[in-house]
């Protein structure tokens, strides 16, 4: 990796991600899929100022799609989605990550 940032992509705003954050103070992120748990730790650390306890991390392969492309069913367009990385990141009690306003 180049930069720590590059690292982290998005946060995952799920419900079970939401209920793992407020009962066990873990966040979990979509990160770059060579990304290592040495690297998502520090980059967390670094962007904002928490102490990382513990990373998981699991990777997701893409799914098959089928989309159907003009009149006729006889012509599917045949893709994949992309494999992406998920991790799952435990912060030390009393830290906590904001990742927007509630106002």
């Amino acid at each position: 990796m180049r930069d720590l940032f590059d690292v982290i992509v998005a946060p995952v705003m799920t419900e079970k991600a939401t209920d793992a954050t407020e009962e066990q103070n873990v966040y979990t992120f979509v990160v770059h899929p060579r990304a290592n748990k040495a690297q998502i730790a520090a980059a967390v650390e670094k962007a904002w100022d928490v102490k990382v306890e513990d990373v998981r991390t699991a990777n997701y392969a893409g799914k098959q799609r089928r989309s159907f492309m003009g009149r006729f069913i006889r012509s599917p367009k045949v893709g994949r989605r992309p494999s992406w990385k998920k991790a799952m990141v435990r912060v030390a009690e009393g830290d906590s990550i904001e990742f927007y306003e509630m106002g």
